[in-house]
């Protein structure tokens, strides 16, 4: 890993990383202990995660990281006792595609959001801030259609969408409301920074579909969209819907978090948005790595007119981050599938 001594936050300083036992998250906290940090991560419930103690205690010596239990992020002052004596946060946590009602889920990632930048502002040695947006903060796929997408992109056909009169049903519209979720969550901490002007940087990192390494599949299972893998594995049984999923990015979840890490600690890297999408795929693509790593097994056929995603993001500055840990580049689809088949394939 190429640490040099130019950081924005000294190794060996503590970072807090809310959320930590999410997919994103718990490899934020990975790749932040093996460059040297210690990290507090808040959960909902110590006790569902306390897991995570014997994993990094095992993996990197006892003593650098610890948990902190913080039961609702949107309540007020949430973050207030967790991020004490920290030089940074990163805000991974949000409820995942959790309502269809926008009343109910804006407000909880906003809040959530708001807190953790708050805290921040309260505590004077954080120096470094990073939001886990989302791709659907910047637009919700759209095959066959070329358009770009860059740092001045916002999803607000999504916000219109979910912020439409009920009923409040209906796959698009949780969709919906979980893109707008995640675009007024980061607006609104962008008009936090430029109206309070803490003593501290933020970037935002809006990931696309992440696949990749799950830390512990016994402890988390298959979570987020390492989980339409296993769906896809499985021929979609009992996860039908999940066949609708329009063609998109992926990226693999260490590259996720090496862009989250790099901007924490770069001093280089300020106040941007951060585009963590590796290539565009299909599922056809990855019942086509499927079938090449395991012949023996018979999936399901290709499926018919799925387009492809156009779009053209401006994912450059990203790629760069990931190639200051050492890496080629972005980690290729086929090893981004392989990590996660190999788990339930076996």
């Amino acid at each position: 890993m190429a640490l040099n001594d130019n950081l924005a936050i000294p190794r060996g300083s503590l970072v807090i990383v809310t959320g930590a036992n999410g997919y994103i998250a718990s490899h934020v906290v990975d790749q932040l202990l093996l460059a040297g940090y210690h990290v507090r991560g808040t959960v909902r419930s110590i006790q569902r995660a306390g897991w995570m103690q014997n994993y990094f205690d095992e993996k990197y010596g006892s003593g650098k990281f610890s948990l902190f239990e913080v039961p609702d992020m949107a309540a007020a002052g949430a973050f207030d006792e967790a991020i004490k004596g920290a030089s940074g946060i990163a805000h991974v946590a949000t409820p995942v595609m959790a309502s269809f009602d926008p009343n109910e889920a804006v407000p909880v990632v906003v809040d959530g959001t708001l807190n953790a930048l708050k805290a921040a502002a309260k505590e004077p040695s954080v120096k470094r801030a990073v939001l886990t947006s989302s791709s659907t903060a910047a637009a919700s796929p759209q095959p066959n259609k070329v358009f770009v997408i860059n740092e001045n992109t916002w999803n607000v056909d999504a916000v219109k969408a979910a912020w439409a009169p009920p009923p409040y049903e209906g796959l698009q519209r949780r969709l919906d409301v979980y893109s707008a979720s995640k675009t007024q969550g980061e607006q609104a901490a962008w008009k936090f920074m430029r109206e309070e002007n803490p003593g501290f940087v933020l970037n935002a990192v809006l990931p696309n579909a992440n696949m990749g390494l799950i830390l512990s599949p016994e402890h988390q299972g298959y979570p987020s969209t390492s989980g339409w893998i296993q769906a896809l594995w499985d021929g979609f049984k009992g996860h039908e819907d999940l066949a609708f999923n329009p063609p998109q990015y992926y990226v693999n979840v260490q590259d996720d978090a090496r862009v989250h890490v790099a901007a924490l600690i770069y001093n280089d890297v300020k106040d941007v948005r951060l585009f963590a999408f590796a290539h565009p795929y299909t599922w056809n693509d990855i019942l086509a790595i499927f079938r090449k790593l395991y012949p023996q097994k018979k999936f399901i056929d290709d499926m018919p007119n799925l387009g492809q995603d156009l779009s053209k993001v401006a994912n450059g500055r990203a790629e760069e981050l990931v190639k200051r840990f050492g890496r080629p580049g972005w980690t290729s689809l086929e090893d981004s599938v392989r990590d996660v088949a190999k788990t339930f394939s076996a």
